[in-house]
C-alpha cells in the first residue's frame, strides 16, 4: 500500500489523481477504468477540500491498495474533518431534467454507481472512506 498525505485543498487534487495514476499506471489498469477512478478521486478529495474542514483547513490522507485477484484497486480517503457519511446522502433523481434536480449530490451518486464498492466508517475521530474498483 502507498500512501500520500496533503493539505486537503482543491489546488491539491491533481497531485492526488496524479498519485493515484502513478499506481494505476504500473498495475497495467486501462484507461476505462482508470478514468472512472480519476473522476471518482477528484470528486471525493475535492469533496474532503470544500467541506470536512471548513472555513480552516487541515490534512487529508489518500491510501491506494492494489490487489492481485480479482484485480483491484482500493483507494482509502482519511480526514479529521467533519463526520460526514456520504453513502447516506439521498440519491438525486435522475430521472428530473437539469433544471428541475437540487443542487448538489450528483458527484457523489456518480462515484457510488461507477464504483463497485464503497464503505464508510468515523473512528478515532476520523472519516474514513473507501472505493473499490475493480480492473
Amino acid at each position: 500500500m502507498k500512501e500520500l498525505t496533503i493539505d486537503a485543498s482543491v489546488e491539491n487534487t491533481p497531485a492526488v489523481i496524479d498519485f493515484v495514476n502513478e499506481l494505476l499506471e504500473e498495475s497495467g489498469c486501462s484507461m476505462k477504468t482508470e478514468t472512472q477512478i480519476d473522476v471518482a478521486v477528484d470528486e471525493l478529495f475535492s469533496n474532503i477540500a470544500l467541506y470536512a474542514y471548513a472555513p480552516s483547513s487541515g490534512a487529508a490522507t489518500v491510501q491506494v491498495e492494489l490487489r492481485g485477484e480479482p484485480p483491484a484497486a482500493v483507494i482509502t480517503f482519511i480526514d479529521r474533518g467533519v463526520p460526514f457519511d456520504p453513502l447516506k446522502k439521498t440519491d438525486p433523481d435522475v430521472t428530473l431534467s437539469a433544471e428541475e434536480r437540487k443542487i448538489g449530490g450528483l458527484g457523489i451518486y456518480i462515484v457510488k454507481k461507477s464504483m463497485d464498492d464503497m464503505e464508510y466508517e468515523y473512528r478515532d475521530g476520523q472519516n474514513i472512506l473507501k472505493i473499490t474498483k475493480n480492473f
